[in-house]
This record gives structure tokens, C-alpha cells and sequence, in this order.
């Protein structure tokens, strides 16, 4: 398996628990230190563990739940121990306000953690009207 291949995998692990609402196994795919910069937050997250207060708070104010995610065109360059993945995101999620679905273009930055790559950073934009 090239190291690409194995980057979509710890990608497709990444989304997967995402869509599914398993926030122990999504949260586990990025290293502490990591960070994340939403068009829907005014500021970088600096840890995954700022990430899931964030994540607390869209439950409590906003009944904030991931229902399903699905991504395509996924393009994988790696660096080294570095590798940057780019994919176009549809998530269905729900709120107070009903359910919505979400047409987002994402960028995660991983790094190789041993025998596994882990994602440092992720940026999500809203995807242009096509």
C-alpha cells in the first residue's frame, strides 16, 4: 500500500466516524496539538480538545447532530511525513432549526504518527455554487 493510499484510508476512518456520530473514534484521528480553522467559527481551534468544547457547545445551544457524510473528489499529495488531502464534503446534520445539508470543500493536513497517519489540521470552507 503506497503512502497515499494509506492517507485516503485514515481519511475515509476520519469521515466515516464523523458520519456516524462516533466522537471517540473521530476525535481520535487527529493528534492533540491539532488545529482547525471553520468558515462557521470566528477563530482557530488550537487542540482537539478546544475542538470538542466547540463541539459540546453546538450540542447544547443548537441541538447539533452529524446524521451522515459523504465526500468525493479526493486528491492526496504526500510530503515526506506529510501528506494534505483535499475532498468536497456533503453533510446531512440537525438542529433545532430541522435538518440541513451542508456543501463544504475541506483540507486536512496529516502527519505520519508512527505507524499511522493522524490529521494535524483541517480547514472547511463553504463549497462554491456548481
Amino acid at each position: 500500500m503506497t503512502s497515499a493510499d494509506e492517507v485516503r484510508e485514515a481519511a475515509a476512518e476520519l469521515v466515516a466516524a464523523f458520519g456516524r456520530g462516533d466522537l471517540e473514534a473521530y476525535f481520535g484521528c487527529f493528534a492533540e496539538d491539532a488545529t482547525f480553522l471553520f468558515h462557521t467559527t470566528g477563530r482557530l481551534l488550537t487542540s482537539t480538545a478546544e475542538y470538542r468544547r466547540e463541539w459540546a457547545r453546538w450540542v447544547a445551544e443548537d441541538g447539533f447532530r452529524v446524521l451522515d457524510c459523504a465526500t468525493d473528489d479526493t486528491a492526496v499529495q504526500v510530503l515526506g511525513d506529510t501528506a494534505v488531502l483535499t475532498h468536497r464534503v456533503r453533510t446531512t446534520v440537525s438542529t433545532t432549526a430541522g435538518t440541513a445539508v451542508l456543501h463544504e470543500r475541506e483540507t486536512i493536513v496529516f502527519s505520519r504518527d508512527g505507524d499511522r497517519w493522524l490529521a494535524v489540521h483541517e480547514h472547511l470552507s463553504p463549497a462554491p455554487n456548481t
